[in-house]
């Protein structure tokens, strides 16, 4: 069993689940490389790091990440880490993880999880960058679950070691598991992602959908016919007093009206795709 973070489940058990990913589909920017600054000035890392940290931040925000690129950053992260003490990186992540974090939270991204938990789904953030970042950031955003990469930690220190890192299949893995554990049908569950290394997640369920796609996915998604949507507007999460299990968009009826409103946004996008190509 892969490790799982997840939050205390409500007593009316979700029927099906939705598995977003973070970076670019959630929040505006890598979750990684947003802690540039706060670990140099808690000492983790120099001033180099923190330009390469800021350059690798620049690119990511125009084109997304690759294969290679992915493969490249995590080598550099790992070993960078290597030696750090975990509970530094968790003070400093908690001290300033709404500063850093809080403003760049796709206000789109927020209105559907708080959709799809209307309609009786658990939310899932499926994820590469590390849980020290990631769990956190589930808890700001009220999700049910965490799937986050893992480092080997021995005495209090990470060893520079992977021990689950949640990157293409494994995503798709660990969904699996997640599925199994709660007794889903993937086919009714929805995932949503912006890169082409996450075309394993999204095809693992039944409703998947490219969100802020680059290049790679967006051509998967013509070709797929799977719906793409553009998310716009950071917001931040302080200002809309987003809470768990509470849906800040008033009645039922409006919280209905917005599920229904995504399904048919939905259905209209799919079949202008698969008209289009």
């Amino acid at each position: 069993m892969l490790p799982l973070a997840s939050c205390p489940m409500s007593r009316d058990e979700p029927r099906s689940a939705v598995f977003f990913d973070l970076d670019k589909t959630v929040i505006a920017k890598s979750s990684t490389l947003a802690f540039g600054r706060p670990f140099f000035e808690g000492g983790l890392i120099n001033r180099r790091a923190v330009l390469k940290s800021a350059y690798a931040q620049f690119v990511f925000s125009l084109a997304g990440a690759d294969a290679v690129q992915m493969e490249r950053m995590r080598a550099q992260i790992t070993a960078m880490c290597t030696g750090w003490s975990v509970d530094t990186v968790h003070e400093i992540v908690r001290e300033t993880l709404h500063t850093i974090v809080d403003p760049l939270v796709y206000a789109e991204a927020v209105d559907l999880i708080e959709a799809h938990r209307a309609a009786g789904r658990e939310v899932v953030i499926v994820s590469s960058s590390g849980a020290e970042m990631v769990e956190p950031i589930g808890e700001m955003l009220g999700v049910d679950r965490v799937v986050a990469t893992r480092m080997v930690v021995v005495e209090g220190r990470y060893t520079g070691e992977i021990e689950f890192y949640a990157y293409g299949e494994g995503k798709a893995q660990a969904m699996r598991e997640v599925a199994a554990e709660r007794g889903y049908d993937l086919a009714d569950c929805h995932a949503y992602s912006d890169s082409i290394t996450d075309v394993p997640m999204l095809m693992a369920v039944g409703h998947p959908t490219a969100v802020n796609p680059d290049r790679g996915l967006r051509r998967a998604a013509t070709d797929h016919g799977w719906p793409v949507l553009e998310f716009r507007r950071p917001v931040a999460l302080s200002s809309r007093s987003v809470q768990r299990g509470q849906v800040v968009t008033g009645a039922a009826v409006g919280v209905g009206a917005a599920v229904a409103g995504l399904a048919w946004y939905v259905r209209r996008r799919a079949l202008g795709t698969a008209r289009g190509a």
